[in-house]
């Protein structure tokens, strides 16, 4: 049974998603607040968290990113703040997917069980064709979902390691925002363009020099993106 942390400081919609998502089959752990939040993801293992941005005690900014120091477990943030800078700073933190309130439970369950799909995928690390990545110093590992760049480990959520891996299996392509939202979010895209930009942006940090001159991940103007010209090597 997938277990989630459900973070939500409204009572009655956090007793609606817990009665509903139980009788989705899932164990549901609530908390109220921050703290507590912490307290009750250190000492069990979940599946997926549920996080609202706005409780008490702790921040849900400051929760995710005591969670991201420690686990790449789906997070899904739940927020009545639905302006572009909150979902980018979400975003930028390590959340995988953001859900504005008044929102639709069977959307909740929805994004739910494509998180945990995507992350048990990584997790049972089933070989490919190719089961080791190789370009321009980095490796990536598709059996134990690992990437490194020469030789020190980098550490990418599921998202930015999904992005990448599109990029190394097929070096030559040019991926457009659509392609891509499509292969990582495995769902229909809705112009979010900015979704895309936050994650290219974060696996750029993480993986370049020199970010702001990429080499990796290079922008084809007015099409998307694509790998660059690094060598096998």
């Amino acid at each position: 049974m997938d277990k989630i942390l459900l973070v939500e400081d409204d009572v009655e919609i956090s007793t609606m998603l817990k009665d509903f998502l139980t009788m989705e089959g899932f164990g549901v752990v609530t908390a109220l607040d921050g703290k507590s939040a912490c307290e009750r993801f250190f000492s069990d293992r979940f599946s997926l968290v549920l996080l609202d941005l706005m409780i008490p005690k702790m921040s849900g900014m400051e929760v995710m990113r005591r969670i991201r120091d420690a686990d790449t477990v789906p997070i899904i943030i739940l927020s009545a703040k639905d302006t572009d800078s909150d979902m980018t700073l979400g975003l930028g933190l390590g959340a995988d997917d953001y859900i504005t309130k008044p929102f639709s439970v069977t959307e909740v369950l929805a994004r739910i069980k494509a998180n945990i799909r995507r992350n048990t995928q990584y997790a049972a690390g089933a070989p490919e064709q190719q089961p080791v990545l190789r370009r321009g110093g980095l490796v990536m590992d598709l059996v134990q979902h690992s990437v490194t760049k020469g030789g020190d480990k980098v550490e990418l959520t599921s998202k930015e390691f999904e992005i990448l891996r599109s990029f190394l299996q097929d070096p030559r392509k040019v991926y457009t925002k659509e392609q891509i939202y499509s292969l990582v979010w495995k769902d229909a895209y809705m112009g979010d363009e900015n979704a895309v930009n936050v994650h290219i942006s974060r696996l750029r940090n993480k993986i370049e020099d020199e970010p702001r001159k990429p080499r990796y991940v290079i922008t084809v103007w007015g099409i998307g993106y694509k790998l660059g010209d690094v060598g096998d090597e």
